[in-house]
């Protein structure tokens, strides 16, 4: 790829600037109901049109959690969001609820895939009422300067060990739960595969890992075919650029935001065409609710961030290519990262039946290679008829996925407590 292929990214969204501003004013004009025009068939579609064309040239910012409840007993719960943790390249975000109830710590892990942590909203939503829930917020790597250093494999490992050490010694119950949304499947088991061999008291207590490339060569999607087949040097060559100025990452390497961008929209483009169309159509038709739906998917959807070209890298020989993990090679800062050395942690797989991009087995391949943990800590659910995106959210999660996750967490906290239980009482034999 050209190594000034930003620049000219950058270039075309200022040149279309002009174009998108009388677009959108095209949309005031005929939607402004002392317009009469605003009132017919061609006014309405005027101003669709107008709209569709501002959106589809629009950069989208990063989205907002904005969560300002949950319900917990029947009783609505204020929610405050506050950054108990940062680093360069990632903050931890926690859901503080004003509930006096003393629930066990979740950390949902998001994914560095091209999309922010807002993806994971459903996600988050569903386990407020339940647990104190905390999340991994990404930074866009575009905004990060040189100065920090770059972000790898290895570095995110480093970020999940240190927040486990961080929020488990506090932790109520069993300890700490941790939960993987599809790419830091393979940091999170490998992390706590680190914590575990070094007998650390820190490791968490679950990891429930869902739709993730745990081993990759098992039902491979095009993604993973992709890969395997291009090899890093191609995905070098095409997908890495450095940040151009004015952002405060000048001259970083990275993978861009609307690479990745274009790269989702190819997989599924009549999808997205016929979302567009309809998005015309209930515009036309004045179904407002509709029409609101799609822009808040693709509010989300089309708000990307740039990787940083080492932890991009690094991920697809590892993961995708070389399927070190699987083959009991993986390494980090030279260490051997050997999943028999999970004993303790508790694991849930979760996948979804048609998911195209990380195929049925992928995930599951976890509970094979956690060889020395004990079968009353293991849990796998394969969900039918969803996606990859219906894995973290949508109905299906909300009604079938995520009562079991909580079903597998409260059944790792039984098991703890009957642990505890029988040393209270070898103890009080003992002393007599």
């Amino acid at each position: 790829m050209n190594k000034y292929s930003y620049h000219m990214y950058e270039m075309a969204h200022l040149a279309v600037a002009p174009a998108r501003a009388l677009s959108d004013a095209t949309r005031l004009m005929f939607r402004n109901p002392i317009n009469p025009l605003a009132h017919t068939p061609f006014g309405r579609s005027m101003s669709a049109g107008a709209e569709l064309f501002e959106r589809l040239t629009r950069r989208y910012g990063k989205p907002t959690f904005e969560f300002e409840h949950t319900f917990i007993d029947g009783r609505q719960v204020p929610i405050t969001e506050e950054v108990i943790w940062k680093k360069p390249f990632c903050q931890l975000i926690r859901f503080r609820r004003d509930s006096g109830r003393n629930d066990p710590k979740l950390l949902i892990v998001a994914p560095i895939s091209g999309h922010y942590a807002t993806l994971l909203r459903g996600t988050v939503e569903a386990f407020l009422p339940h647990y104190d829930v905390y999340i991994t917020d990404w930074m866009d790597a575009r905004m990060v300067p040189l100065a920090a250093g770059r972000f790898d494999l290895d570095d995110y490992i480093d970020y999940l060990m240190e927040l486990c050490r961080l929020l488990a010694p506090d932790a109520p119950g069993a300890g700490l739960h941790t939960l993987g949304v599809c790419q830091p499947a393979v940091p999170l088991i490998a992390a706590t595969a680190l914590l575990e061999a070094q007998n650390d008291p820190c490791a968490p207590a679950s990891m429930t890992l869902m739709g993730g490339p745990i081993d990759t060569r098992r039902s491979p999607t095009a993604v993973n075919t992709l890969a395997q087949q291009r090899g890093t040097a191609w995905f070098r060559r095409n997908c890495i650029i450095n940040v151009p100025f004015p952002y405060p990452g000048v001259g970083r390497e990275v993978y861009p935001g609307f690479l990745q961008l274009s790269g989702f929209m190819a997989m599924n483009l009549d999808r997205h065409v016929n979302a567009h169309v309809e998005m015309f159509n209930h515009l036309v038709e004045g179904d407002g609710d509709s029409a609101e739906k799609h822009r808040d998917f693709y509010d989300e959807y089309m708000a990307v961030m740039d990787l940083d070209a080492a932890y991009y890298m690094q991920t697809i020989e590892t993961v995708f290519v070389r399927h070190s993990l699987p083959n009991g090679e993986m390494r980090h800062r030279g260490a051997l990262v050997d999943l028999a050395a999970i004993r303790r942690t508790g694991l849930m797989t979760v996948e979804g039946e048609k998911d195209d991009i990380s195929g049925v087995g992928q995930t599951y391949a976890a509970q094979e290679l956690c060889v020395n943990l004990p079968a009353e800590r293991k849990v796998h659910h394969l969900q039918t008829s969803v996606g990859h995106y219906g894995v973290f959210n949508g109905s299906r999660y909300r009604r079938e996925i995520a009562p079991r996750i909580r079903e597998f967490i409260a059944s790792i906290d039984a098991i703890a407590a009957r642990g505890k239980s029988d040393t209270r009482r070898v103890r009080l034999a003992s002393s007599r």
